[in-house]
């Protein structure tokens, strides 16, 4: 009966203990953080100064030789002064950004200090056929992720230098994608409006509003044209039917903001359909069902391969130690002990937890088969590892047919 106290008690614990650990790096970044500001203000300052020296110091000299006079001691004093300012403030500012370099470094050590980088322990190799192929699976997956993320350029260059092939059908969607999201974050919903009526009928299967939101979003932009805009955002108010039945009630309100139009939506009950986080909210829309309509994940795989593997190697790494604390060495002695496969896959419990189907045949079976030794915690952390390494394998996969 006190087990599942003393797990809680020992997963605060850890908890608290991984918190602690993030905030002394996070201690670390901040102060780095810090002399990256004060550093700028400094340098900018600095040279601004200077600059305003060096040009009095120009002015002079022309006003000199437009009067033909020849260059007096002071002047050659002032100069002399001059280039010895300017040294001093290049050793200064390279003293100081030196500086900085070791406040970065010391951000190194303290996540040394901090975290174990040694992960190669509770890997699985099985995942990769071999090392080219890991590593040509991981630039595909940096490509992809850089054209998600609207880095075409960056892309482009990665390819060339990793000599990666990369097929125009493969880079069209994205390319289509960045540049209509780019056409969003300038507030020019022509592009994204084009896009969705030409893919209505895909987009109407998927239930998806996206059309519908686009024209709400022109018509509000009308809207707030003033006056001068109301027979024009009345005449538009027509593409609003083909979607009456299901916005009923969102397009009522539009069209009842029409009676403020004079006195200013910003001053009226309807100044909420001014607030400019309708577009944040339509570029996320439009990214989500472009890429459900394209068949391509929102995030890319890295990131969600990044994002699990902040999850599942914790827990794995902490099952390792807990092994060789107790001395339990022949239980994780192959990275092939954790097998996830087509045949056998893993299976979600009625408690939330995933281990493989073989692992619940044999609970099926009450435990008749002979099984290995395992650790108060494995049902939980080995779930995390199923689940981790089924989805490398399918983005793998994924990744290969592309």
């Amino acid at each position: 009966m006190t087990a599942a106290p003393e797990a809680g008690a020992r997963q605060q614990q850890q908890a608290e203990a991984t918190m602690e650990q993030c905030e002394s790096v996070e201690r670390e970044v901040d102060k780095v953080l810090q002399k990256f500001l004060t550093y700028g203000q400094h340098c900018e300052q600095s040279l601004e100064e200077l600059l305003h020296y060096v040009g009095q110091l120009r002015a002079e000299l022309a006003s000199a030789a437009l009067q033909g006079t020849p260059l007096s001691a002071t002047l050659s004093l002032v100069m002399s002064q001059c280039c010895r300012k300017i040294k001093d403030t290049v050793q200064k500012l390279a003293s100081d950004h030196k500086d900085i370099h070791s406040s970065v470094s010391r951000v190194g050590k303290a996540i040394d200090r901090n975290f174990d980088s040694e992960v190669c322990g509770v890997v699985s190799d099985a995942v990769w056929d071999s090392r080219e192929k890991q590593q040509q699976i991981l630039q595909m997956a940096i490509v992809e992720h850089l054209y998600q993320q609207g880095m075409l350029s960056v892309a482009e260059e990665l390819c060339q230098e990793s000599t990666l092939n990369v097929d125009l059908d493969f880079k069209q969607p994205f390319l289509e994608l960045n540049r209509i999201l780019e056409a969003l974050h300038k507030h020019d919903l022509g592009p994204a409006l084009e896009w969705a009526i030409s893919h209505r009928q895909r987009l109407l299967e998927l239930n998806s509003s996206l059309e519908f939101k686009l024209h709400r979003l022109y018509f509000i932009h009308l809207l707030a044209g003033g006056p001068d805009k109301q027979l024009e955002a009345l005449s538009y108010a027509r593409h609003f039917q083909p979607f009456a039945r299901l916005h009923q009630r969102e397009i009522q309100v539009m069209m009842g903001s029409l009676v403020y139009l004079r006195l200013g939506l910003e001053k009226s009950p309807y100044c909420h359909l001014l607030d400019t986080s309708h577009w944040a909210e339509i570029c996320e829309t439009f990214t989500r069902d472009a890429c459900s309509l394209l068949g391509l994940s929102v995030e890319s795989p890295l990131s969600v391969s990044f994002a699990s593997g902040c999850v599942a190697l914790p827990v794995l790494m902490n099952i390792k130690a807990v092994i060789e604390q107790r001395q339990c060495t022949g239980v994780w002695s192959h990275k092939d002990e954790l097998p996830t496969s087509d045949s056998n896959p893993p299976i979600k419990l009625i408690c939330g937890h995933v281990i493989s189907r073989d692992a619940l045949n044999k609970l099926i079976n009450g435990g008749k088969e002979e099984e290995k030794p395992a650790t108060d915690s494995s049902h939980f952390s080995l779930s995390i590892y199923f689940l981790h390494t089924s989805f490398l394998k399918l983005t793998a996969r994924k990744l290969n047919r592309k």
